[in-house]
């Protein structure tokens, strides 16, 4: 039998595990919560509540699919971290603003986007290795970026689109942004992040969301089969082929010099619009 204290640690225990979930995996109704941590949807819902009401996480109604209806009863809700969440901001968010702000005004916007090119520098450098460990397969190299992002706090995790164009992509998610205040500022920091993540995937990513921006989580689409060429890597496309193209099998005309006509090409008639044929240069024939 569990002591009181030992039941109010175990309580604690949950509710921050309920909490990473939404953090990770939010949007996310109860019943989702419920199923990854193996725990019933009554548990989970009270924890939801009571962070709910100290402005931890926030619930909204689910919406339903694209192109779906929504069904019968009372929809679900579906809950996202607050940025009152622990670990939802680094308590540097105003100085990083202010700085943001003095660049801009001393070196002007060519000042900020250097600084955010060199943190997506930074960002480059510090995964590539964990991404080309993974292989040229988009969707490797996208799980070994997601995992890499979760160990530095991110909360980042993806899920599988329907882009209805027949062309596989996934949505990588993450919960949690280090420069969230200073992204909602200047967004050329979203910009580069999304640019470095392109390049790390060999593919071209679109940014959706930001949670700088007052998104639910930042969301990057991300084409699963990269761009398709006919040329081998490093190779330009193969010329033309002329087999079939008689016109492209002519030799070039010789130079027109002198102030000769050129010959007239084969099988063509030589007679003029009054129906005579034009003598030779050297007389008739006889």
């Amino acid at each position: 039998m569990k002591t009181p204290a030992a039941a109010r640690t175990s309580e604690a225990t949950t509710r921050e595990r309920v909490l990473a979930v939404v953090v990770e995996h939010g949007p996310v109704t109860t019943g989702a919560v419920a199923r990854v941590l193996g725990l019933t949807a009554a548990a989970v819902r009270r924890h939801l509540d009571a962070m709910a009401a100290e402005g931890l996480v926030a619930g909204r109604e689910q919406r339903p699919e694209a192109g779906g209806a929504r069904g019968p009863g009372r929809p679900a809700k579906e809950f996202v971290a607050t940025r009152r969440a622990p670990g939802g901001q680094d308590g540097h968010g105003e100085l990083a603003v202010d700085l943001l702000h003095h660049l801009a005004a001393t070196t002007g916007a060519a000042g900020v986007r250097a600084y955010a090119e060199h943190r997506a520098d930074q960002l480059r450098a510090r995964y590539a290795a964990d991404v080309e460990a993974a292989g040229p397969g988009v969707p490797a190299r996208v799980h070994a970026l997601v995992s890499a992002l979760g160990r530095d706090g991110f909360a980042a995790s993806t899920r599988p689109v329907d882009t209805g164009t027949g062309v596989a992509a996934v949505q990588l998610c993450q919960g949690r942004c280090p420069v969230q205040q200073a992204a909602a500022a200047f967004p050329e920091l979203c910009d580069a992040e999304t640019a470095a993540f392109s390049e790390l995937l060999g593919v071209g990513t679109r940014r959706l969301a930001t949670l700088g921006a007052g998104g639910r989580v930042c969301t990057t689409h991300v084409p699963l089969d990269p761009p398709r060429s006919t040329a081998r890597p490093g190779r330009p496309d193969p010329p033309r082929s002329t087999a079939l193209d008689p016109a492209a099998q002519q030799p070039p005309a010789p130079p027109h010099r002198g102030g000769a006509a050129p010959a007239p090409p084969a099988g063509t008639s030589t007679r003029d619009t009054t129906g005579h044929t034009p003598s030779s240069p050297e007389g008739p024939r006889r």
